[in-house]
């Protein structure tokens, strides 16, 4: 899996049918933060930003050229969205529509996990209840209507990336899980009927040994977590399958070229500990979006270990290591320690509202920065065997032309669709809201009436409020 978008939805579905044509086998999408914040490309906020860190998507239109030309029911498609996820997974089931796909046969990961922006990330839109709604939403109406595909991925990835140890990242991610499950179970859902399509997304970060223990301790902790806490009696809900990505924060603009090292030693660890699916970085994303070369770089190097090491071909190679296995010994019990801090205070959600898991983030990412410029933790070409020729490499730049491109995009949408019942679809959505029923239906009806993210979102946001975070000391 490779490549996450850049740009308008043309310059995107170019890189992917590119990165499909060279053996990749499955469709990583970021969007923009326009996008993720739920605004359009003409909102003020959205000024300067858009395509510039993901795929600039308004409305259903722009769905449509990002996947022009792929058939849906042919790959594998994992979205980072989180906040607007529904609308955005709307989106996609319409283009699938449109293609005459069966939807019970879609495949696909939908990040979905609004509990790690309050901790780490930050991109959220509504408080943490309703949004966890739209979460529950997702579980039921996938659980009968596309049954393969990945509801949700709950991400240790950002957290880490934000500064945790691996420890936390491991406890953190965890947690959100059983969070997730517990409102589902409340929702009225049954465990074993949605839960075997929760999945993970977990950093691989430079510690080789510390980052298998973790994958590993993960693996028991979940199995156990649903047998015990959850009764849950389906060995597919025991079961942790998790995406592993390298770790971006561990990236370097100098010395560019070591930044290839260091993700071929994580996505090393990542498979070691048992990953189903991964995503390796390219070597200049500490300083641009990836060039080409970069990213079919990065996918040569998934491939070399695929296919050239051997690694995969064994399950677990590293179980009965003495020293693995004390590592996951440690990790499972400082998991489970956090496990009961965080039950303490009322569960996930109570403990973000309290700002705990913030603080300790935090104040890891402190201590961390403070080792480095103590010369105590080692970053190779950073603060140590540094080299005073600079090694320059070619990077990607987003013309500011994309912006432009998109709102005329959208102002010509607006003028052709049928404004009318964009604004029944709206309202339906608002009183939806403001009741209980399932929501994913009534966006698709929005969707198809070619609704824009923003005002989707905007709709939402005259019922649920916007979350704005207290500080806490």
């Amino acid at each position: 899996r490779q490549f996450s978008g850049f740009g308008t939805p043309e310059q995107t579905n170019q890189r992917y049918k590119e990165l499909l044509a060279a053996g990749g086998t499955g469709l990583s999408v970021a969007f923009d933060l326009p996008t993720l914040m739920g605004r359009d490309p003409d909102h003020s906020l959205s000024l300067g930003e858009v395509g510039k860190c993901g795929a600039s998507i308004a409305s259903l239109a722009d769905m449509e050229l990002l996947f022009d030309g792929i058939s849906l029911q042919d790959v594998t498609t994992s979205m980072t969205i989180n906040s607007p996820a529904a609308m955005i997974f709307a989106m996609y089931l319409v283009v699938a529509e449109q293609q005459g796909a069966d939807w019970s046969q879609l495949s696909g990961t939908l990040q979905n996990d609004i509990l790690k922006e309050y901790i780490a990330q930050k991109e959220y839109i509504y408080p943490p209840r309703p949004s966890m709604r739209l979460v529950t939403d997702v579980f039921a109406f996938c659980a009968k209507q596309v049954p393969r595909w990945n509801t949700i991925s709950v991400s240790g990835y950002h957290i880490r990336e934000a500064g945790s140890t691996a420890l936390q990242e491991l406890a953190f991610t965890l947690r959100n899980g059983i969070e997730y499950v517990q409102y589902g179970v409340d929702a009225g859902l049954l465990v074993d009927d949605f839960v075997p399509r929760i999945s993970f997304f977990f950093n691989a970060h430079n510690d080789f040994f510390e980052e298998i223990a973790k994958y590993r301790a993960a693996r028991t902790l979940w199995a156990t977590i649903m047998r015990d806490r959850f009764g849950a009696t389906n060995e597919r809900s025991w079961k942790l399958r998790f995406h592993a990505q390298t770790a971006g924060v561990s990236l370097t603009s100098q010395q560019p070229f070591n930044n290839v090292v260091r993700t071929a030693i994580q996505a090393l660890a990542a498979v070691l500990g048992g990953a189903n699916s991964l995503h390796t970085n390219s070597l200049d994303e500490a300083l641009a979006l990836p060039t080409r070369e970069a990213a079919m770089l990065a996918l040569r190097t998934q491939q070399l270990i695929a296919y050239e090491s051997g690694v995969p071909s064994v399950v677990d190679p590293l179980g009965g290591s003495y020293f693995v296995e004390r590592l996951t010994q440690e990790m499972e019990e400082g998991a489970r320690d956090y496990f009961h801090r965080i039950d303490s205070l009322g569960g996930m959600v109570p403990a973000i509202e309290q700002g705990f898991p913030q603080r300790e983030v935090a104040e890891s990412a402190y201590r961390f920065q403070q080792a480095v410029d103590a010369g105590e933790k080692t970053i190779v070409g950073v603060n140590r065997y540094t080299d005073e020729l600079e090694t320059s490499v070619s990077t990607l730049s987003i013309d500011e032309d994309v912006g432009t491109q998109q709102v005329e995009r959208l102002e010509r949408l607006r003028d052709t669709r049928d404004n009318e019942a964009v604004s029944k679809a709206l309202d339906r959505l608002r009183y939806g809201a403001a009741g209980s029923e399932n929501l994913i239906p009534i966006l698709l009806d929005a969707v198809r009436a070619y609704a824009t993210i923003g005002e989707m979102c905007d709709a939402l946001r005259t019922v649920w409020g916007e979350y704005e975070e207290t500080p806490t000391l």
